[in-house]
């Protein structure tokens, strides 16, 4: 995936510049935020595209973007649906104002723009003219967790945190750009509001060849293991089917678990699996460890009396540094080789 700068407003731009850790070299500029494809297949904007099949039979969808239309793929709609397409400027509050408003009249709109102007600045908006009402609003967001290099200002670390307390409200994280475009379409059905994670512009595609297919709300078991259970969700699937590749080299024989609904969760399934013994349970997000996956659900197991041994692989409490993407995963944990240390280390 390439190519996530933000737009040309100044108002976008972070104060932060990269930053380098002691022995290191930045792999790339930290305008480009890159998870790393090399060797598969890419498919170029997802979201954009599903829309676009999806408003061929369905005259209620309607897109919206808050001058970032480029960066989060609604450009490809709006350029094919000119008429359909509402370009709200710099203001978020507006923009998820406006969705509600059509909403109401029957529309389905999908709003999008970055990731922390969703959560922190426009999340009054959501819960009261968005949440409360139960309104079919389909929210969107580019740059979540660690996926851009340009720090705190455009890094969404807590944004699963922000929402998991908002009633009615869905919440999902897909892994690669099959399940993105199974996701766009399958949120499009559901009656009620969504917040979806989004990578986009050239976005891998790995859960297609296990021949997968989003299930709304449903964790799946992309491939099992007896030593270690992984409970991954977002782009981290992805890293650890690659990690639970490293791991076998080495004897060790891991599941990979895929959540990638965080609410309403799988809590049946995950309990299931994380009730078998013998296996360490990891669980890894791209998102702060506070509020996100992993507390979700060692609280829901806690509280159903099971207590498998439990690591988290997530994000720490703190604001991150700017810079490239491989050398920042690498610094944070997130890369490959860091979560296959980490697991062995625990092992």
């Amino acid at each position: 995936m390439t190519d996530l700068a933000p737009g040309p407003s100044s108002r976008r731009k972070s104060k932060y510049t990269p930053r380098k850790a002691p022995d290191q070299k930045l792999a790339t500029s930290a305008m480009i935020a890159s998870l790393d494809a090399e060797g598969r297949e890419t498919i170029a904007a997802p979201l954009g595209t599903a829309l676009c099949d999806l408003a061929k039979t369905r005259d209620d969808i309607v897109g919206l973007s808050a001058d970032l239309s480029k960066y989060t793929d609604m450009h490809v709609f709006a350029n094919a649906y000119p008429d359909r397409f509402y370009q709200m400027g710099m203001a978020e509050q507006l923009l998820i104002s406006a969705a509600a408003g059509l909403a109401r009249e029957g529309f389905t709109p999908f709003a999008t723009t970055y990731a922390v102007f969703a959560s922190r600045r426009a999340y009054d908006f959501i819960f009261m003219a968005i949440a409360e009402e139960n309104l079919p609003v389909k929210i969107v967001c580019a740059l979540p967790g660690l996926t851009t290099g340009y720090g705190p200002s455009h890094q969404a670390t807590e944004d699963l945190a922000i929402f998991r307390g908002m009633p009615n409200l869905t919440i999902v994280d897909p892994c690669c750009a099959t399940e993105i475009d199974q996701a766009t379409r399958a949120i499009a059905d559901h009656p009620g509001p969504v917040y979806m994670r989004l990578l986009r512009g050239k976005v891998p595609n790995v859960l297609g060849e296990y021949g997968y297919q989003f299930k709304l709300g449903q964790a799946q078991m992309i491939h099992d293991g007896r030593d270690v259970l992984m409970i991954s969700t977002g782009f981290m699937t992805m890293r650890a089917l690659d990690a639970a590749k490293a791991l076998r080299t080495d004897g060790i024989d891991a599941a990979v678990l895929h959540v990638p609904t965080i609410k309403p969760l799988d809590v049946d399934t995950i309990r299931a699996e994380a009730a078998k013994t013998g296996r360490l349970v990891v669980t890894l997000e791209n998102h702060t460890i506070v509020g996100g996956l992993g507390e979700a659900i060692a609280a829901d197991l806690l509280r159903s009396n099971i207590t498998p041994a439990f690591k988290s692989i997530a994000l720490p409490d703190e604001f991150l540094d700017a810079g490239a993407l491989p050398t920042l995963h690498d610094q944070y944990g997130l890369s490959v080789p860091a979560i296959t240390a980490r697991i062995k280390s625990w092992l």
